[in-house]
């Protein structure tokens, strides 16, 4: 009897090892699949980490010291980058007289290419500068491109032919502060990690002040000195853009290159886990969507102002107006997203193209130029916002450990648009005579991108839906096992006891 109880004991105990593996293993690859989702909230790294990189679980951000200073560089970068490009619509009326000609059609809208090429190679070279960054790091990085930069703009203030001008402000400038710009946002992470948030709307404020501040000092140096040589005005901010990226000292430690597999080094490069989300692909590809019109306003604001309310007009004002509201929108809807959970923090940025559309058809509708304030004041107010969860999105669809590409990527699928849209409405200038239809037709990309945008909660919804109910179902087949494992412990322990009688 003794020997016949122990046996099915020693049974059991290896029947029900079985399930209990079997669970181990379903939950592994539960929690592979919800990181291939983007979702993840385990941190794969960590757990598999080797006992020499057990110093990153172990690194304490400083939260300041040498870190506001670093805060105030990428300050000055996202500031005069985007200063400069915000801009761009008075060093377009400059273009037109330096290059124009009575004979010239189609003027305005080879004009446009070269602002447009250069805020969308911007964006269009941010997935290579998020691998050169992890590459060379943060410091190398932004003073290199900072150094390209200014030698594009110093360039461009020698050219005499739009042809060239594509190529030094629009390319090499342009590529430039795109490698300067990315580094200066990721190397605050090296700082700052409760304060983080804080010192990203602080960051990216940068740039609403140098939009309300530039276009008056832009205005004065145009009249006074000639295109040219404010474009090497304009270089006295690359050159302190190019020392401020020596700032940029790395804290976070760096995994040796010999202990990166060559499966890791290509995930490095392109990391294909963000597109198995159908809420990052509505996402990636409904923010392009809807920015066809977004740059046209910066573009060709200010040649609508002079044409509809003479060359006397405060056209600078229209930008300052955009500059402040922007600014200010960024610090109340940054604030207003942190209390609203999930993906629904898309909804703002919805409602942020809807607005924007409507306010980019408002423009030829408005006969005074007070009507003309209100509706930049609002635009902006409403661009801030957008701009500001971009990040808060991004972390939310992907997971944080996938979140600087997705970010890249999101960026450069940004940059066909940029560049497109304000070719089109000088074109339909040229063709029309005016930029009413322009405007009116800036403003449908937005309307349709934000519809877009709102079946990315529904999806995400319908995803985590789909995945309790494999959990469940995984949940219930275990504990079936476990059930069919009991009582073939039992009848073996029936049958055992029947034979020892």
């Amino acid at each position: 009897m003794t020997e016949g109880n122990n046996l099915p004991g020693g049974d059991a105990a290896d029947t029900s090892a079985v399930p209990v593996e079997e669970k181990r293993l379903e939950e592994a690859a539960g929690e592979k699949k919800e990181k291939e989702n983007g979702d993840s909230k385990v941190n794969i790294t960590e757990k598999t980490s080797a006992p020499g990189e057990t110093e990153e679980a172990e690194f304490v951000h400083p939260e300041g010291g040498w870190g506001w200073v670093v805060m105030l560089a990428s300050m000055w970068c996202n500031g005069s980058v985007f200063g400069i490009q915000n801009a761009f619509g008075l060093l377009f009326l400059s273009l037109l007289q330096e290059f124009g000609s009575v004979d010239d059609q189609d003027l305005r809208f080879r004009t446009a290419w070269v602002g447009s090429l250069s805020m969308g190679m911007i964006f269009f070279c941010s997935p290579i500068v998020s691998v050169f960054t992890d590459m060379f790091g943060c410091r190398i990085t932004a003073v290199g491109g900072a150094a390209v930069g200014l030698v594009g703009l110093l360039a461009s203030s020698f050219v005499s032919s739009l042809g060239v001008m594509y190529f030094t402000y629009g390319i090499v400038f342009a590529c430039g502060c795109s490698f300067a710009y990315q580094p200066s946002l990721v190397i605050l992470g090296h700082y700052f990690k409760k304060r983080l948030g804080l010192v990203n709307g602080i960051v990216t404020a940068g740039s609403s002040i140098f939009t309300i501040t530039l276009p008056f000092v832009l205005s004065g140096l145009l009249e006074r000195v000639g295109l040219h040589n404010t474009m090497r005005v304009l270089c006295i901010l690359m050159f302190v853009l190019m020392l401020a990226g020596f700032t940029y000292k790395p804290l976070l430690p760096v995994k040796p290159a010999n202990s990166q597999t060559g499966g890791s080094r290509l995930k490095q490069i392109f990391n294909v886990n963000i597109w198995k989300s159908w809420g990052y692909r509505i996402w990636a590809f409904g923010i392009p969507a809807a920015l066809y019109g977004y740059f046209v306003p910066y573009v060709h604001l200010m040649n609508h102002v002079t044409e509809r309310f003479g060359k006397d007009t405060n056209k600078e004002l229209l930008l300052m107006c955009i500059g402040i509201t922007s600014g200010v929108g960024r610090l109340i809807f940054g604030r207003v997203a942190d209390y609203i959970p999930g993906v629904k923090k898309v909804y703002l940025q919805v409602t942020s193209f809807f607005i924007i559309g409507l306010m980019s058809m408002m423009i030829p509708l408005c006969d005074i130029f007070g009507g003309l304030i209100a509706v930049c004041l609002l635009m902006g107010l409403f661009d801030g916002c957008f701009i500001c969860i971009m990040a808060p999105i991004a972390f939310e669809l992907v997971g944080a450990n996938d979140v600087s590409q997705a970010i890249g990527f999101l960026l450069g699928l940004m940059s066909v648009p940029m560049v497109v849209g304000p070719p089109i409405a000088g074109y339909l200038r040229d063709t029309l005579g005016s930029y009413d239809v322009a405007f009116y037709l800036a403003g449908v990309p937005p309307i349709i991108g934000g519809a877009l945008l709102c079946l990315i909660p529904w999806v995400e919804a319908r995803r985590k839906r789909m995945e309790n109910k494999e959990t469940q179902r995984t949940e219930h087949d275990v504990t079936q096992k476990m059930i069919e494992s009991e009582k073939a412990v039992e009848e073996s322990h029936n049958k055992t006891g029947e034979s020892v009688l």
